[in-house]
């Protein structure tokens, strides 16, 4: 009987350019093991917030089901298996492990304090765990900088990156085979896909229908859309459109896939480089990379300070003691506030579980200036809502918009009668959520 290897997915579901595969396939094929592929990741469980609401909210759900269900697919394919655990505990995965004998666990190394607190919880329950860094565009051993020293501002830490001219690694390919699935075991059925997707899924409003076959979140998806992106020229016009407020084309939208790992961040720099080298690079294209190395110092500063971003204070012990409103928060959730501009962006985020980067921008700080409410509420609501949340990204820019965070002027205050004059005039996306009565 062949020992057994646990792959534990968590926000790595795919089977491109995946490190923690690589690395599970090459010690089965060492040591003679079967592979189990086990997803399981408890903060994406529906378990109720401090704030009276669940983390996951239907949307993300829905869409993280759509993805388990594509990478079940593409596992069969190459006659292996997914089995899923749902819920906050890591007792199930540990009781499995101990069913099947694995003698560990491979998986991403995440550097968020709940996820690494999974970690430490499958260890304490005697399990060998085994944890590969990915998921990021750098290796630590990449950057001039200790990870405890990457610098707080972003656009010192992009003149480091420019300066020596960092790339990613390449991407791996998918693996041609796979080790055998454990022998004691039956190969799990395939994953249904969300029977009954929310409300707001296929909403011809939204800017990301995840309800359509080519925008659901799933790899294969996920892999069809970058290349359609690069396909229409779309780099070359992003600098100019990315601060729309509605649409299919006005940004990459790439953000939900790298979320969930449906998609890689190398493997879309890889194939943004390629699209430069054969169509030209432009400020457009600069720009894409631009945001995708926010994306990556966001996820720098998690590992580098761990707890201290999710407290009231932030990274600023001085920083005053965070008021909040309960009843101005529920009415920010709601799109009730009054602020026609910031209610339709609200109620386009609760219904179709998107919103586009400036009104997020904006929506924040109304809640943080306008309603006096606690930033940390604001970015567990869009926790629960958004079809692309990651931790980085978002505990990262709510504190950065706070003045709690990584801003070097200290919080960022929007206007909003400014922001209606530029990005809504005419009222038409007033009128998208709000109907006729704007």
């Amino acid at each position: 009987m062949r020992g057994v290897l646990i792959l534990w997915l968590r926000n790595d579901l795919r089977l491109h350019d995946h490190p923690a595969l690589q690395h599970a396939v090459e010690r089965c094929r060492r040591d003679g093991l079967a592979l189990l592929p086990v997803a399981w990741h408890g903060p994406s469980a529906p378990v109720e917030t401090r704030w009276g609401f669940e983390r996951a909210g239907p949307h993300r759900q829905a869409f993280r089901q759509q993805a388990l269900a594509g990478l079940a697919r593409g596992l069969q394919a190459l006659s292996s298996g997914l089995v899923v655990l749902v819920g906050a505990s890591p007792q199930p995965l540990a009781d499995l492990a101990r069913r099947v004998g694995a003698v560990a666990l491979v998986g991403e190394a995440l550097h968020a304090p709940e996820e690494q607190a999974e970690a430490a919880a499958l260890r304490a329950r005697g399990l060998a765990v085994d944890l590969v860094e990915q998921g990021g565009q750098f290796d630590a051993a990449q950057l001039p900088w200790a990870p405890e020293a990457v610098p707080h501002v972003f656009t010192a830490f992009r003149q480091g990156v420019d300066r020596l001219g960092l790339q990613p690694a390449a991407p791996l390919p998918v693996p041609a085979a796979l080790p055998p699935w454990p022998e004691t075991m039956p190969p799990p059925p395939l994953p249904a896909l969300v029977e009954a997707l929310p409300l707001g899924a296929t909403d011809e409003r939204s800017s990301f229908p995840y309800g359509l076959p080519t925008w659901r979140g799933d790899e294969a998806a996920a892999l069809t859309h970058l290349q359609r992106y690069l396909r229409g020229g779309l780099p070359h016009t992003y600098k100019t459109t990315r601060n729309a407020l509605t649409g299919r084309d006005f940004a990459s939208h790439w953000s939900p896939w790298l979320a969930c790992g449906a998609l890689s961040v190398r493997r879309v720099v890889a194939e943004l480089k390629a699209f430069e080298a054969e169509r030209g690079a432009s400020d457009g294209s600069y720009w894409l990379w631009f945001e995708l190395l926010w994306r990556e110092h966001f996820r720098w500063m998690l590992r580098r300070h761990g707890a201290a971003l999710f407290r009231p204070q932030g990274l600023l012990p001085s920083a005053s003691r965070v008021a909040h409103d309960a009843e101005a928060f529920a009415c920010w959730c709601e799109g009730r506030t009054g602020l026609d501009l910031v209610d339709a962006g609200m109620r386009e985020l609760r219904h179709t579980g998107y919103l586009s980067n400036r009104l997020r921008q904006i929506v924040a700080s109304a809640l943080i200036h306008e309603c006096r409410g606690d930033w940390r509420a604001g970015a567990a609501w869009f926790e629960h809502c958004l079809l692309d949340f990651d931790v980085h990204s978002n505990q990262g820019n709510w504190a950065y918009i706070a003045g709690v965070g990584t801003d070097p002027r200290g919080g960022r205050h929007f206007n909003l009668d400014k922001q209606v004059r530029e990005y809504d005039a005419d009222g038409s996306y007033r009128r998208r959520w709000l109907g006729d009565g704007v």
